[in-house]
């Protein structure tokens, strides 16, 4: 019951958004349980009357052991039920021959039809709050902060928004469906047997706890081979999610037969799990059968032995029956909630993350940009490694910023910086004299458009991936922008135009199409701040020189900063900052720092430049 509870703890605040129709489907299971115990007293009563004991064409359940009320109750349901059932000695009339073959078709048409609109509610319920919490998982993950995606991995995010949720919904569907109906039928079952013959409930109820015990032995194991099992699962997705988008890696240096050994390796430990949680949830069966058939046949025993009535018996031995099902159902629901319970863990812990980056709770308004952006004393580390150190930069408004420097010395640290992914360890960022900790992350980002040599192209139209950046953009900016990238040509070529689907990665396209589409969206964002985060290091020659064209002319009349490998694409820049461990080692105009022996002359030369080039 503890799992049960932590988990509608958890739930609580998405299920009473719906809680009209839990309501509905918990009372309908309540009716289901109590409808159940009517079979004790159907079963009684028919043995009874068709007997040669029932010598009284009103007898009771029970007899003179019923208290007060219930016994007058039964009384008056006794007289009102005698015309329409079958008696010993007798003559049959019609209304005889209908309630004798009614009464139960009726009885299991009750009980099935509240069962069915029990299950049917709870599950209306499950479905749209397993929705809105894959949805609220989500907005949870894009809502933290670059660090914490630096760290996690692809399969353990895609676990966490489909595998732990498809566990809780298991549970809302089928477990508090189960919790609700079999509980309320086992007891209510019980209390009808004691109705029939006290001694014997009693009896009955001794056997009971030994049911439990194998429930709480290997639901505890149940929940150590789930806990195994999540974990190699992530791994694994996270394994088939790299073999999936390195597929070109993997085929050009034949490593086929590795990550299908890697990843067998993975599936053989998820069929050791899976096998495990099989062998402990198909044991509870045989167990729980088993000492309840060694309790029906003391039952058998105890009741030749008391001279117990036939009808009584049979009474007992539908109540057995009834009882049977439930209990190995309860049985089954302590896997359930064992092996939801981790899943409920894992979602819990991505909701209680923070992102490191906030936007403050009284925002100053950020204008449209017009002055400049000053970097002070900024230093900025990854856990305890620092990779910016004491940085004063100013970039001026219309203004065009080259930064250089080898693999490693911060460059695309500063652009995560300005994009605010990260805020200093040290020292401020300004954007028109504004802390960028003073404004929206939101009103910073709307003023920066992002041009980056991993080019992101999603499984939308092409339109719809140019207005990416400017969700509102209507089809005239979107064409206007495409025209503007030269991506207008080669988009009409495609079979419907603009309305085509480019596929997952835009993979059906050439990398300077993917390119000049990413620069249409820059162009559709309009943005007065513009980052090319080496926009052309992937592209072969000719397609640089097209897309360096385009990028050209979308520079015009921005703020541009420009992080290049090849230093040529930095010749048009107004000033250029050379970076080496974190820190600025040199700067200065392209020529000025051609003619230098310093850092950027040296790369320089390695690339076949020269003071005339």
């Amino acid at each position: 019951m503890g799992n049960l509870r932590n988990i509608i703890r958890f739930g609580w605040p998405y299920l009473k958004k719906y809680r009209g129709r839990l309501f509905a489907g918990i009372s309908l299971g309540v009716l289901f349980g109590l409808v159940n115990a009517s079979f004790v007293w159907g079963t009684k009563t028919i043995i009874g009357r068709v007997s040669a004991q029932a010598n009284s064409p009103t007898a009771e359940l029970g007899g003179n052991m019923l208290p007060g009320f219930i016994e007058s109750l039964n009384h008056s349901l006794n007289v009102w039920i005698d015309p329409w059932l079958p008696l010993a000695g007798r003559a049959l009339d019609w209304q005889q021959v209908v309630g004798g073959m009614l009464l139960f078709p009726l009885l299991v048409a009750l009980r099935g039809y509240l069962g069915f609109l029990s299950s049917y509610c709870l599950a209306w319920v499950g479905e749209r709050v397993i929705n809105d919490l894959r949805v609220d998982v989500l907005r949870k993950l894009t809502s933290l902060s670059l660090g914490y995606f630096n760290k996690a991995t692809m399969g353990d995010m895609v676990t966490r928004v489909d595998g732990d949720t498809a566990s809780l919904h298991r549970c809302l569907s089928l477990g508090i469906s189960d919790a609700v109906k079999e509980p309320i039928t086992i007891v209510s079952v019980l209390v009808s047997l004691c109705f029939i013959n006290f001694k014997l409930a009693v009896f009955t109820l001794f056997f009971l706890p030994l049911c439990t015990l194998p429930m709480i032995a290997l639901g505890r194991k149940l929940r150590r081979s789930a806990t195994s099992g999540i974990k190699v699962g992530i791994a694994k997705s996270s394994l088939l999610i790299e073999a999936l988008s390195g597929i070109r890696l993997i085929k050009a240096y034949g490593l086929e037969d590795r990550q299908i050994a890697s990843f067998r390796g993975l599936s053989n430990q998820l069929v050791k799990f899976g096998v495990k949680q099989a062998q402990a949830k198909e044991q509870i069966n045989p167990i729980i059968e088993t000492i309840a058939m060694i309790g029906f046949g003391a039952l058998i025993v105890y009741s030749i032995h008391s001279q117990v009535s036939v009808s009584d018996i049979a009474g007992f031995m539908a109540g057995v029956i009834l009882i049977m099902v439930p209990l190995k159902r309860v049985s089954l629901l302590h896997a359930l909630f064992q092996q939801t319970r981790f899943g409920i863990d894992r979602l819990a812990a991505i909701f209680s993350e923070q992102p490191t980056v906030r936007d403050p709770s009284q925002p100053k308004p950020l204008a449209q940009f017009r002055g400049k952006i000053a970097f002070e004393n900024v230093s900025f580390a990854y856990a305890e490694r620092l990779v910016v150190t004491q940085l004063n930069l100013e970039i001026a408004h219309g203004k065009k910023l080259g930064i250089a420097g080898e693999s490693g010395s911060g460059k695309s640290t500063l652009m995560n910086l300005l994009l605010r992914f990260h805020d200093p360890t040290d020292g401020r960022i300004t954007i028109d004299g504004l802390d960028f900790r003073e404004i929206q992350q939101h009103e910073l980002r709307q003023q920066i458009a992002l041009v980056s040599q991993e080019v992101v192209i999603f499984d939308q139209t092409a339109a719809e991936n140019i207005a990416c950046g400017k969700t509102n953009a209507t089809r005239a900016e979107v064409e206007s922008a495409a025209k503007q990238a030269y991506a207008h040509e080669f988009i009409m070529q495609l079979p419907q135009g603009y309305d085509t689907r480019i596929g997952e990665r835009g993979m059906t396209l050439s990398g300077g199409q993917r390119q000049r589409l990413a620069i249409a969206r820059a162009f559709v964002r309009n943005a007065p701040i513009l980052l090319l985060d080496e926009a052309t290091a992937s592209l072969d020659s000719n397609a640089e020189t097209e897309v360096q064209n385009v990028i050209d002319q979308l520079s015009q009349s921005r703020t541009v900063i420009c992080i290049a490998h090849r230093l040529s694409t930095l010749a048009m820049m107004d000033h250029i900052i050379v970076m080496s461990e974190g820190r600025i080692v040199e700067q200065g105009g392209y020529q000025e720092l051609l003619q230098k022996s310093g850092a950027f002359s040296k790369m320089a030369r390695r690339q076949g430049l020269t003071g005339r080039d």
